[in-house]
């Protein structure tokens, strides 16, 4: 059989993953090294280690930044506490939480506010997800997986309200939506599907080129909920095999065995050169160059942070 690679678009980079290391990239500009970073500003190892070699210094919580230094706020958001404490330790904060997740924030303060209980469909220990429960902890419950709506109870259940992490994998946050709806039929929508547009986007691409694959290779972090999302939807989708990789380096030569038809694509934090690298070894490997699947254009872009907008102003005078 003829061999082939198809490489899945949209891949890669988000408006909100491009704007947040973008946000790093530009504070080290205007301010100089150190710039503190609370969390991995996007989950991509390699989008860490570079940022870091520039002057980034990455921590896990604000107390492990001195006084009046400058921080970003990662792309996954904070909670109101994280700003708060932020706040009392006279730090400088830069918020490059995703305008999506943003949203969901503004959704689960208003939903809290109306006396509605909150079912918050998402991933326990995900920074998103902390940081969102964060806005109403005592009005919001988590649900994980379908299997978990049996034993979700609530105080009312007629103000109940869900909400979800922006990148989970579309099929399964349906189908456990579906569920808390068969269990509590006033079940109240969120204004506007949570699960952003580019994880939507690189669901239904991997979609496209799985069906027909001996193989999926999803370039992506292990900590990036999204592709590990992207193995998962490429095995529901047809593919025989799918694989996760951080870069070329961790294919594994055994995968290739008998294999003609391979997909590739990436996570929303996974420049594209990793990708290209993955592609350079696949054609040392035998295989012929990709052919480039497209199933939808994405042109959003987000402005920077206005704190950080209004210090580049003032830096170019």
């Amino acid at each position: 059989m003829t061999r082939s690679v198809v490489v899945a678009a949209p891949r890669g980079y988000c408006a909100g993953v491009d704007r947040a290391v973008v946000t790093v990239e530009r504070a080290l500009e205007i301010y100089g090294p150190p710039v503190y970073v609370r969390k991995q500003i996007v989950h991509n190892k390699h989008v860490v280690e570079d940022l870091s070699a520039r002057g980034a210094i990455f921590v896990e919580e604000i107390a492990e930044v001195p006084e009046g230094a400058n921080v970003v706020f990662s792309a996954h958001g904070v909670s109101p506490q994280v700003r708060a404490e932020a706040k009392g330790r006279n730090l400088h904060t830069i918020d490059a939480t995703c305008p999506l997740v943003t949203k969901v924030h503004h959704e689960a303060k208003r939903f809290a506010g109306q006396g509605n209980q909150i079912l918050l469909i998402g991933h326990s220990g995900h920074e998103e997800v902390e940081g969102t429960m964060g806005e109403a902890p005592e009005h919001t419950i988590l649900v994980e997986h379908p299997d978990d709506v049996a034993g979700v109870e609530v105080d009312d259940p007629e103000s109940v309200a869900w909400l979800s992490q922006t990148t989970l994998s579309v099929d399964e946050t349906w189908e456990t939506v579906d569920a808390l709806r068969a269990k509590f039929p006033k079940l109240i929508d969120p204004p506007s599907d949570d699960i952003c547009y580019a994880t939507q986007n690189r669901q239904s691409a991997v979609k496209q080129i799985a069906a027909n694959a001996d193989l999926v290779i999803v370039v992506g972090s292990r900590n990036s909920s999204n592709s590990v999302r992207l193995v998962e939807v490429a095995l529901d989708a047809g593919a025989k095999a799918a694989h996760r990789v951080d870069n070329a380096s961790e294919v594994d030569p055994a995968w290739l065995e008998g294999v003609d038809k391979i997909g590739v694509t990436s996570g929303a934090s996974v420049p594209d050169e990793l990708v290209q690298g993955v592609l350079d070894f696949l054609v040392e490997q035998g295989y012929p160059a990709a052919t480039e699947e497209r199933l939808t254009e994405e042109n959003l872009t987000f402005a920077l942070p206005p704190e950080l907008r209004r210090d580049l102003k003032a830096a170019r005078g």
